[in-house]
């Protein structure tokens, strides 16, 4: 696909088929993701990818709306970004998002990018926390790395 048609395509999607997406389309989009440009060349972007129905169903409950659609997702990309290498570790984590979402549409598949990094759980309680610790305790993700969001990934469902 050439890059013009790849920028002209995206957008968030988050209905998405039973089919599983193959490993090694996955693993293309991180490759892909890591040649992102970085800070000082940091390399502070790291990635978990999940697959387990159970596991994205849980991950779909870190905040009361805005991420239920993982639950539906065939897979999601969990970003992170090394907080010891660099203080802009938020933008290099951005950068490499936006990679993995233009991957995915090379490889047609569609994506949504759930944000993590400062949102609460709910906006009405505060008691419930932040959408990151949940996250975080639920993979755990080790402390010097944080969450700056999940991309929730799969095979578009017809409209």
């Amino acid at each position: 696909m050439e890059y013009r048609d790849v920028i002209a395509t995206r957008h968030s999607v988050r209905r998405f088929t039973g089919k599983a997406v193959e490993r090694e389309l996955i693993d293309e989009m991180i490759a892909e993701a890591m040649t992102a440009p970085s800070s000082k060349n940091s390399r502070s972007t790291g990635f978990m990818v999940i697959e387990d129905k159970s596991t994205l169903e849980a991950i779909s409950e870190m905040r009361e709306s805005g991420s239920s659609f993982i639950a539906g997702a065939a897979a999601a990309i969990v970003v992170l970004g090394d907080e010891e290498k660099t203080d802009l570790w938020v933008d290099n984590a951005s950068i490499s998002t936006t990679y993995l979402m233009l991957s995915a549409v090379d490889k047609g598949l569609g994506s949504c990018w759930v944000h993590v990094n400062g949102r609460p759980r709910s906006k009405t309680d505060a008691s419930k926390g932040m959408a990151e610790d949940y996250v975080r305790e639920l993979l755990g993700v080790k402390d010097n790395m944080r969450i700056l969001c999940v991309l929730a990934l799969g095979y578009e469902e017809s409209k």
